[in-house]
């Protein structure tokens, strides 16, 4: 089974920009996306067509900004057996950030987290939104283990970004989000990439100023974390950072059946 993950930064726009072609290439069996930036209304409208995937759409009431959507391979064996849409929580819920498919073995979480903001003007919002997604997290895992993915919007470690230094304190690096990863982490949750790739310098972020991302000035902000008890069925954690179209790159993992 093979998931990716996309912050898209648009879907209008990454459909402009080849994410069909994309998909026909890459034949995820299941692809979370994140700020969609288009609401009910309008995505009817468009009218979208994804050829062989089911949808599950979850836009945020403000036009034009967050939000999640989930496809979903209609032809192979993973059968979804339900469907959640956010966590219960309207204050986050209205912004469309979470998603829950289950499946047989596992929950497979899509959240899009929010951003610190400049001047850490939404900092306390990102660690309410953190805390009652672990608590989430955590009760699903009661049921089935649990994979979640998406845009994090932290880099956890020093490897995870090309100049710490100089970021120190910045949206996506402060203490406060780096201390909730590393305590989402302890609560028995693996990060795949750096599980497998404990010394790999890859990232999935880059700013759209100052030619970052041809000059690899990057950011790995974007995850799949697995309960600890699904890591041996992990077989492989990747970041497609050849891939464009948004300022993230696809992400990805393939799991034994």
């Amino acid at each position: 089974m093979r998931i990716l993950s996309w912050n898209v930064n648009g879907i209008r726009a990454v459909i402009k920009k080849g994410f069909l072609d994309f998909l026909k290439k890459e034949k995820p069996d299941v692809l979370c996306l994140q700020e969609i930036k288009i609401n009910d209304a309008a995505r009817e409208k468009e009218n979208f067509d994804f050829p062989g995937y089911k949808e599950y759409w979850n836009s945020a009431e403000r036009p034009g900004y967050s939000g999640t959507a989930i496809l979903v391979e209609s032809s192979k064996v993973h059968k979804v057996e339900s469907y959640e849409k956010g966590l219960s929580k309207k204050e986050f819920d209205r912004e469309g950030r979470a998603q829950i498919l289950e499946f047989e073995k596992f929950y497979l979480v899509n959240a899009y987290f929010p951003n610190a903001n400049h001047e850490l003007s939404r900092l306390d919002y990102k660690l309410r939104f953190d805390q009652a997604l672990l608590k989430h997290l955590q009760k699903l895992e009661k049921s089935k283990p649990v994979i979640i993915c998406g845009d994090f919007n932290v880099a956890h470690e020093e490897i995870d970004l090309a100049r710490p230094k100089d970021n120190i304190g910045n949206p996506g690096f402060t203490n406060e989000e780096r201390a909730w990863m590393t305590k989402f982490l302890d609560k028995g949750f693996i990060d795949t990439f750096r599980g497998l790739h404990p010394s790999a310098i890859e990232y999935s972020w880059w700013s759209y100023r100052f030619n970052a991302r041809p000059r690899n000035i990057g950011w790995r902000i974007d995850y799949f974390c697995v309960s600890a008890k699904l890591l041996s069925n992990i077989k492989k954690a990747f970041i497609l950072n050849k891939i464009t179209g948004s300022d993230h790159c696809p992400i990805g993992i393939e799991i034994k059946d």
